[in-house]
């Protein structure tokens, strides 16, 4: 079997269109959709095709790569492509899903005979461009050698979660480590608003923390995009961070678990979003602080 392959690459936003560049770069094959298409156009300067619906996308691929908005956007999607989809083919499923969505998408890859993988990626813009994406994977150990260089060249790693892609294992840990980063990215927005609501320079924060514990490399990152104003392109968009809070909060709620931050999170990036931020990076969240009509200079 060789390892250069066709893949489909359904959604070419900030992520998808990383992906499909480091795909052709690695030599396959690739075919790319986009619903808008103008975002989809520049990969054809890098070698892929670029399809008009879905169906033209998937036809005679070995794989098919979907990175859309959410769970039911992807189905709508592959029910688009369903009449070319080939008996057989991989899917490989990369959305921020959600753990319902993650099973309507396993049972729509059965009904059509094709080997599901449950595969979140950890990873912004530029990662994603690098091809250093962590690539979070649950699917069976007998069809994964049809994948594997198909993460190899989106990711400096693959971590794999089980067997089972519908039990969405992958997805589960993506959910707790997305926790993780929106919580880390509110903080980021509240400690440098209230550092200008108090007088306080932020660089003072940043030295008394150096080095310790308390101190990290996100932090600073973020920290700069706001303060330099360099909030677009995004790393990752408001609207997007916003959606995958809510599925965080849902997925805690039907496990019993109350999230107060990841609620919280939410309703920060909801809010910057309604502010006209949502195209912005997530650490727009910083204008959530404070009255729109009152808009800091950071």
């Amino acid at each position: 079997m060789t390892d250069k392959l066709t893949v489909s690459v359904l959604g070419t936003g900030i992520m998808g269109a990383a992906m499909a560049r480091n795909l052709v770069r690695a030599g396959h094959t690739v075919r790319a959709w986009n619903r808008t298409r103008a975002k989809a156009e520049p990969l054809a300067a890098d070698g892929a095709h670029v399809a008009g619906t879905p169906a033209e996308a998937v036809e005679g691929a070995d794989v098919v790569l979907t990175m859309l908005y959410d769970g039911a956007a992807t189905l709508d999607v592959m029910r688009e492509a369903a009449p070319a989809l080939r008996s057989g083919a991989a899917w490989v499923q990369s959305t921020t899903a959600g753990l319902e969505a993650v099973g309507d998408l396993a049972g729509f890859a059965r009904d059509h005979d094709l080997v599901f993988f449950d595969a979140p990626v950890l990873g912004t813009r530029q990662p994603a461009e690098a091809g250093r994406l962590l690539v979070l994977a649950a699917g069976p150990s007998g069809h994964r050698a049809a994948v594997t260089p198909v993460f190899d060249a989106v990711g400096v790693r693959t971590v794999w979660t089980g067997e089972d892609g519908a039990a969405g294992t992958a997805t589960r840990l993506k959910l707790v480590a997305n926790s993780w980063v929106l919580a880390a990215t509110a903080a980021t927005g509240e400690v440098l608003a209230l550092a200008q609501a108090l007088g306080v320079d932020p660089q003072g924060f940043f030295d008394a923390i150096a080095g310790g514990p308390l101190d990290m490399g996100y932090l600073h990152a973020k920290s700069q995009l706001i303060l330099d104003d360099q909030l677009t392109p995004p790393q990752f968009a408001v609207a997007t961070a916003a959606k995958d809070a809510r599925l965080i909060v849902r997925a805690g709620e039907a496990h019993g678990v109350r999230l107060d931050v990841a609620a919280a999170s939410a309703a920060r990036l909801e809010r910057a979003a309604a502010q006209g931020h949502a195209d912005e990076d997530m650490a727009a969240a910083y204008f959530a602080s404070f009255d729109p009509a009152d808009r800091p200079s950071a």
